[in-house]
């Protein structure tokens, strides 16, 4: 079966919605072992439960990803029942506005959880990868590349996940890990519906049609395209890349110009 993950033990950071939420379902369907590391273990144990419901298997971990002590201590958990073969570090929180109206502490919470969350998950899981070799997802975005108003913060900390990639790729590519990134345009979540009711009440329809017709391809993504995505790289039939950007952006970053 191609995209077999049989085997594979895989952890997926904030796997308890979005985007997250889809590839931890697309791996354990691809048979992995999955590992679900969130802050709300509420939305995790309701993906867990589904992924039982189509006959994978899953476990739940609350973790604050900013907090180094924490993600070391539940990744060396794991690591001392299984080989850890995939890692995909998919928390993150967002932030609109720009420098003038992004305040230190928006600043501080941003970097805390998409830039040093990312960082504390690959200190964690390399020293156990370095033996087997292994596969690590960021996620990152259209805003790691080119432009995009009012995002100063969540520019910053995913242009931060890019270079990250990169330097993790160049790092460990004799000890047989490869590392790669996801870059996604805007995605369908409950994010942006929530995003939508909070601050365009009673014209979120006009919005949701107003976002979806910034990407080229005249729609916003589905979690399960990203997630389909993410499968293949975690896969063998992707063993020869790494170090490498997949905008997922229905054409953004190179029709918009």
């Amino acid at each position: 079966m191609k995209f077999s993950l049989k085997n594979k033990t895989a952890i997926v950071t904030g796997g308890g919605s979005g985007i997250g939420k889809a590839i931890s379902k697309a791996l354990a369907v691809q048979g992995a072992y999955v590992h679900i590391l969130e802050l709300n273990t509420v939305n995790a144990e309701v993906t867990k439960s589904e992924i039982e419901k189509e006959g994978g298997v899953a476990e739940v971990h609350q973790c604050n990803v900013a907090k180094q002590e924490d993600v070391v201590t539940i990744i060396n958990k794991i690591s001392s029942k299984s080989t850890i073969h995939i890692l995909i570090n998919n928390a993150g929180i967002a932030h609109v506005g720009n420098v003038e109206n992004t305040s230190e502490s928006d600043f501080d919470r941003v970097y805390n959880v998409n830039v040093k969350g990312v960082y504390n998950c690959i200190f964690s899981v390399i020293p156990h990868m370095k033996k087997n070799g292994g596969v690590i997802i960021n996620m990152a975005s259209i805003a790691s590349s080119v432009g995009i108003s009012d995002r100063f913060a969540y520019s910053m900390s995913k242009g931060a996940a890019l270079t990250m990639t990169y330097s993790v790729a160049k790092d460990y590519v004799a000890d047989g890990i490869r590392c790669n990134c996801i870059s996604p345009a805007r995605i369908h979540t409950p994010f942006v519906d929530g995003f939508l009711k909070d601050n365009y009440p009673g014209k979120e329809a006009e919005m949701f049609e107003k976002l979806s017709k910034t990407q080229p391809i005249g729609r916003m993504g589905l979690p399960q395209e990203v997630a389909n995505l993410a499968l293949y790289l975690c896969s063998d039939e992707a063993s020869f890349i790494t170090g490498t950007d997949f905008p997922i952006d229905g054409g953004f970053i190179k029709l918009n110009g």
